[in-house]
């Protein structure tokens, strides 16, 4: 599991993001040379990527549909501080799956939340931990585009729920 201590957002190239984290917070890094690596003591934290990733883990079988789209769209702003879709990232990939979903038959055809979440830590041009805040935003995205206006259970909003609780409780 990657940790980074610091929320606001950062690119995951940011060569001097480790060592700033161990001077600023005083924490140590398991591998000095990786700056997505930080721990606290023995304190883990969940990134928003992470939180993705644990969606495709756990869901990953379910086809994306707009719900999801909304969701993971919400998810990636939160990360990444821009309010625009990135071109090739995540939220994009999952806007187009969640179109073609709509016009496949056959469920085998569908693309998936695992083919769209897999990895996403790396897929993320930035990320950071994710708080209340972020996993309301997830919430609220996911909610808006439910017909039932409802969240799906194990759903992108479910783990970042689940990520901000772990969170606060560190």
């Amino acid at each position: 599991m990657s940790h980074q201590q610091d929320s606001s957002q950062r690119p995951r190239n940011d060569d001097q993001y480790g060592d700033d984290v161990v001077r600023d917070q005083g924490a140590s890094t398991s591998q000095p040379n990786d700056p997505t690596v930080v721990t606290m003591g023995s304190v883990d934290t969940v990134t928003i990527g992470e939180a993705l990733e644990a969606t495709a883990l756990s869901f990953g079988d379910k086809p994306v549909d707009r719900q999801d789209a909304a969701a993971i769209q919400a998810a990636e702003t939160r990360a990444t501080g821009e309010f625009k879709t990135c071109p090739g990232g995540l939220a994009a990939a999952a806007q187009l799956a969640a179109a073609t979903n709509e016009r496949t038959v056959l469920e085998e055809g569908k693309v998936t939340i695992a083919d769209i979440l897999t990895d996403a830590s790396e897929k993320l041009p930035g990320d950071k931990v994710v708080t209340s805040e972020d996993a309301e935003a997830v919430v609220g995205a996911e909610l808006k585009n439910s017909p039932e206006m409802k969240t799906t259970p194990g759903g992108v909003a479910d783990s970042m729920s689940a990520g901000a609780r772990l969170n606060q409780q560190l």
